[in-house]
């Protein structure tokens, strides 16, 4: 169970252990659901159902004095991305760990040698900040990973997406959320990475998760961050299964991935279509029925920029704001 800073999602439906790698049952664990009751807000849910593939293109930002890993042109407040890399058992110790889920119940009585039961990990990769640590180790989740983070880098083909939304140079990063003064507009801006120091975002885009929002092109990809928590979910349903089924198929704020509600001690639960017995992608998403705004004001960024305007005249710092229909 994650907190909301950290950004992991409590999924409220069971694990499968039976696969090659669990799946969400349909099957909701409704007394779960329902101490979402005590919920403020509900937002909309963008990365896969929960299980060992949770948030693979989950990131956040950081600087290198806080994670003490990671140092980049010798500036170690330097605000950075970084990309969730769960370190995962090697097969041995994923068998193991099988054969002990179908005798026992309760995963987190299995016990993890972590040096020697793990895949190596990169030597700038580091656990995430919720993990709880024994003897200065790690202790592996209820799914047998250890959820953490590694920086993106521009020469790190693994991440060449992720990297292709932030600028190290300018210190800022491609995101998408909603207009500050028009909730019924999107906007896709350059923000700087010191606003979204210890946030977390989903990376979405042409190359991720099959793209379901169509952006983008094969011969001219776009990527973007979502801000985890940016869009609220304002006509919530009752926390029924018919009613739920019901907005998910019937209501056009409903054609989302899902919906994860954030708790009043902290605690994030999710459910997505899938639980519901609902296909993801559809076509039609509520997200690309809205309009879009691209601000990239240039002025608000420390560095200077040097851009031929129209006609051939250059100017120091810009803003340029259009608006698009998806």
């Amino acid at each position: 169970m994650g907190r909301s800073r950290g950004g992991w999602a409590r999924s409220v439906s069971g694990l499968d252990p039976a696969g090659d790698c669990c799946r969400a049952s349909p099957q909701l664990d409704w007394a779960l659901l329902e101490s979402a009751l005590s919920t403020r807000t509900a937002c909309w849910a963008h990365h896969e159902a929960l299980g060992l593939r949770a948030a693979e293109n989950a990131v956040c930002v950081c600087d290198g004095s806080e994670r003490g890993a990671f140092r980049q042109k010798g500036a170690s407040d330097q605000p950075y991305l970084w990309a969730r890399l769960d370190r995962k058992p090697n097969k041995q110790a994923e068998k193991r760990f099988k054969n002990f889920l179908h005798s026992k119940e309760n995963p987190k009585e299995f016990f993890w040698n972590v040096e020697e039961d793990f895949k190596p990990a990169p030597e700038c990769w580091i656990p995430a900040k919720e993990i709880e640590q024994i003897n200065g180790n790690p202790v592996p989740d209820e799914n047998g990973h250890i959820p953490g983070w590694v920086p993106v880098e521009k020469n790190n083909k693994q991440y060449c997406w992720h990297s292709s939304v932030v600028n190290y140079e300018f210190e800022i990063a491609l995101v998408l959320k909603h207009h500050p003064d028009d909730s019924g507009l999107l906007e896709i801006s350059a923000v700087p990475l010191s606003d979204l120091l210890e946030q977390t975002l989903e990376l979405i885009g042409t190359n991720i998760n099959g793209n379901p929002y169509g952006l983008g092109s094969k011969k001219h990809p776009l990527h973007l961050l979502i801000p985890h928590g940016a869009f609220q979910v304002r006509n919530l349903p009752s926390l029924k299964h018919n009613d739920l089924l019901s907005w998910f198929e019937g209501c056009k704020e409903g054609k989302i991935e899902g919906i994860v509600w954030h708790c009043s001690d902290g605690c994030l639960i999710k459910v997505h279509r899938h639980h519901l017995g609902l296909c993801w992608p559809i076509p039609d998403t509520y997200m690309n029925s809205k309009p879009v705004i691209i601000n990239m004001n240039l002025n608000k960024c420390d560095s200077t920029f040097d851009i031929r305007e129209p006609g051939g005249q250059r100017s120091k710092g810009a803003s340029l704001c259009q608006e698009i229909s998806t």
